[in-house]
């Protein structure tokens, strides 16, 4: 009976310094094994590990990228306004040993970022207007501005054993005080553009209303001189058919009878119907029919 306890406690013992001298790793996880406060061995290789059971412990830190959003702070800009900064960071364990030393843990680390971010943010916000941020519409600035800064975090990060992929502005703020004048300012600045823009096009409009105007012009008054040449070319035509026709006496003697019968007939047509007639008119003797 002794002997089967002896043997429960060993095989129990056993299997315990066997539990305390196994852990495993993830796929996403580095492991540190400290002894007495000091890191003896780091590994991310995925799996069983042993170590020397209860003097060693071991401490785990993420691989994957880790996504941090800064609490919203203040930052002063070159012409000295106040603006409020939203961002997020993303960032990663680079040197698990480094970070063990100088951080310890992933709430320190995020404490540790938010300072050097805020501190970044200061500086490089302090070199800018108020209203270059607020009227900065090209992509490719901001992007610029972005890359410098998550430069300058990734630098100071790196002394923590820890690599900054990225810090991104989610927007800018305007304390309340600053905002109806901030946005009067854009109002009226926004005016200004659209002021110009309709006195441009009323001066082009009047420029294509004057060129149209001197065209139409032009092309009136050509029109109407070649309607008077074309005129006189007809009444020209004219007077040469006429004389063609009536290059006779007796074609000029019956042209005359024809006039005066038009106005024969005009004058009948009209209320008075009296008419003085020479005896020896051509009319007078075809009327008395003599």
């Amino acid at each position: 009976m002794k002997k089967t306890i002896i043997t429960v406690v060993v095989v129990l013992f056993a299997v315990i310094l066997l539990g305390s001298s196994i852990y495993t790793v993830g796929e996403n996880q580095y492991a540190c094994t400290v002894r007495f406060s000091e890191i003896i061995n780091t590994t991310q290789t995925p799996g069983l590990h042993f170590k020397v059971p209860f003097l060693d412990r071991v401490t785990y830190y993420p691989k994957a990228m880790e996504l941090y959003d800064i609490p919203p702070s203040e930052v002063l800009t070159s012409d000295k306004q106040n603006m409020t900064v939203d961002c997020y960071i993303l960032w990663r364990v680079e040197d698990p040993k480094l970070f063990y030393q100088s951080l310890g843990s992933t709430s320190v680390a995020e404490e540790r970022l938010n300072a050097l971010t805020y501190n970044t943010l200061k500086t490089v916000m302090g070199t800018l207007s108020q209203s270059d941020i607020i009227n900065m519409e090209d992509a490719g600035e901001r992007n610029e501005i972005y890359e410098g800064i998550s430069k300058s975090v990734d630098e100071l990060a790196g002394n923590y054993g820890i690599q900054v992929s990225d810090v991104k502005i989610k927007r800018f703020d305007l304390p309340e005080s600053n905002e109806n004048a901030v946005y009067s300012r854009m109002i009226s600045e926004r005016n200004q553009i659209a002021e110009k823009y309709t006195a441009d096009g009323n001066y082009d409009a009047s420029i294509i209303r004057n060129d149209v105007d001197k065209q139409v012009n032009i092309i009136v008054s050509n029109a109407k001189a070649e309607a008077a040449k074309l005129e006189a070319e007809g009444e020209a035509e004219y007077m040469r058919l006429l004389a063609e026709a009536y290059n006779t006496d007796d074609k000029k003697d019956f042209y005359e009878f024809t006039l005066a019968l038009d106005a024969l007939k005009q004058s009948l047509d009209a209320e008075d119907k009296t008419i003085i007639l020479d005896a020896d008119s051509p009319l007078a003797k075809i009327l008395l029919n003599h």
